[in-house]
């Protein structure tokens, strides 16, 4: 079976008639000579799941026009479209290309070209305004940059949806330096006679200038964060150290070399005096100053605790991971399910409650037993058997948030939710749990929840498609508050 990569043999139109024949094939379950590439497999299977079809007529609009430059304006990259617009321009007009930035979530924000290219765009909403993720409308190059984090080029057929198989685009994410995170993506897409592969060099290219860009500007907050606050480092008295950004990034630290790049501040959001463990296994305490936060390792010949120290982030997430005595570890989403049932029953499990726990009446203990074994394997001997427990202190958000509810303290539950427990996870247990934290929450926010924790609320996978809960925070901002005019762009969507 041989991989169909565009422009490698032929000429294009006979390609696109070929990935069309494999595209058929492949949604049939039709045997085929030809395969899908890797990429864009990948994407097809990810698309299905999320449910979109392959008949989808267009992608769907998120922005009416008088909404547009109210998310323009609160964009990063705002001041930044003109510098790609500039780069990019040239081709665009000369080439028959239409230059495209979306935001993180594949909105796009920004279109522009010839007025014949657009008029070609805007049936199936390759203009502004329109969503273009990989859930809304399937592969595409935009979408699956995104998604995949990396360059992408996409062309006719490899598109899920029928309706883009004249189109072809390549994409770049750009990413924010100083949190890591996603911004957009910048892309040219043309109708599939009028863009080669080569292209994705191009927008990748562009991608990396606005990251040096966005790099400079990080500096020059630095500076500026160095200039307020480099007193209160110094007035340490040679005692370990650091300036942080909001973001968890070190920006000055004493002594020099001793700070690793960045560090996870404590929940919520690196509080006031709270305490944080430092990948060294020594306790530290991070004071916020305003923009930044000052945190200070504790006396050098403090002992460290006498208890390892787990630490589980396990809501809203589908990419599950510990940290223990500060050391980052990855999990598989099955361990995550185990140690959020040991978690939950400190007094141990046994391998038949365990596997109850986990997969209901079908479990099998001795399955369960092979994945504890492997979680010893990556976890030592915290993991104790006869019964399962922990031998360790344990942080997990999902029983902290049970615990702030139970109290009654809705701000601070608010603030530690960030979505809903393991969103993947089928364990009988961890879905009952994870709907009975969801509703909970809901249901105090509603009652007696303020502003802020209603829009933490909001920004989570459990409540952005709440249309009571957005209704009750609009309710509540105040007309100054620039939070307002995303909430009410959200409310728009949630009523089309």
């Amino acid at each position: 079976m041989s991989e169909v990569t565009p422009h490698t043999d032929g000429d294009p139109v006979s390609q696109a008639y070929r990935l069309a024949d494999l595209h058929d094939a492949t949604l049939t379950g039709t045997p085929s000579a030809d395969k899908p590439r890797g990429k864009i497999s990948e994407s097809w299977r990810r698309s299905l799941a999320a449910g979109v079809s392959p008949e989808v007529p267009a992608a769907p609009l998120v922005y009416d026009t008088d909404r547009l430059d109210d998310a323009r304006t609160a964009h990063p990259l705002d001041h930044h479209q003109p510098m790609l617009s500039g780069l990019l321009s040239t081709v665009a007009d000369q080439a028959e290309h239409l230059i495209i930035i979306t935001d993180a979530d594949g909105h796009i924000l920004w279109s522009e070209g010839p007025s014949a290219v657009r008029r070609q765009a805007e049936p199936v909403g390759l203009i502004e305004g329109f969503c273009w993720s990989e859930a809304a409308v399937g592969t595409n190059g935009m979408g699956t940059a995104l998604t995949s984090g990396g360059p992408m080029y996409v062309y006719s057929a490899e598109h899920l949806a029928r309706v883009l198989h004249q189109w072809s685009c390549a994409a770049a994410p750009i990413a924010d330096p100083d949190s890591g995170r996603t911004l957009g993506c910048v892309d040219i897409s043309a109708t599939i006679d009028r863009l080669h592969p080569s292209t994705v060099a191009l927008v990748e290219a562009a991608a990396r200038l606005t990251e040096a860009r966005l790099t400079l500007e990080m500096r020059d907050r630095d500076d500026q964060v160095r200039a307020r606050y480099q007193r209160h480092l110094d007035g340490l008295g040679g005692q370990p150290g650091a300036l942080v950004s909001q973001s968890g990034r070190i920006i000055a630290g004493t002594p020099e070399g001793w700070w690793p790049d960045r560090i996870m501040l404590p929940e919520p959001e690196g509080g006031d005096g709270a305490s944080l463990l430092l990948p060294d296994g020594r306790i530290a305490v991070a004071e916020s100053l305003g923009d930044a936060y000052l945190v200070r390792a504790l006396d050098l010949l403090c002992p460290a605790p006498r208890r390892p120290l787990l630490t589980l982030r396990l809501l809203g997430t589908d990419h599950a991971h510990a940290r223990l005595n500060g050391r980052m570890l990855p999990l598989s989403l099955r361990h995550a399910e185990i140690l959020a049932l040991l978690a939950l029953h400190p007094q141990g499990l046994t391998a038949e409650q365990c596997s109850y726990h986990l997969y209901g009446d079908e479990g099998n203990p001795v399955t369960l037993r092979a994945e504890i074994h492997r979680l010893r394997a990556q976890l030592g001997p915290i993991v104790l058997a006869k019964p399962y427990r922990l031998d360790c202190d344990v942080d997990a958000d999902f029983i902290s948030v049970r615990r702030l509810l139970s109290a009654g303290d809705v701000v601070d539950a608010g603030r530690v939710y960030s979505g809903p427990l393991l969103p993947r996870s089928e364990s009988p247990t961890l879905r009952s749990l994870r709907d009975e934290l969801t509703a909970q929450l809901r249901r105090q926010l509603l009652d007696r929840g303020g502003p802020d924790a209603l829009w933490a609320f909001v920004q989570t996978d459990s409540g952005r498609d709440d249309l009571q809960v957005v209704s009750r925070l609009i309710g509540l901002l105040p007309s100054t508050d620039p939070r307002l005019v995303s909430a009410r762009l959200l409310h728009s969507r949630l009523l089309e």
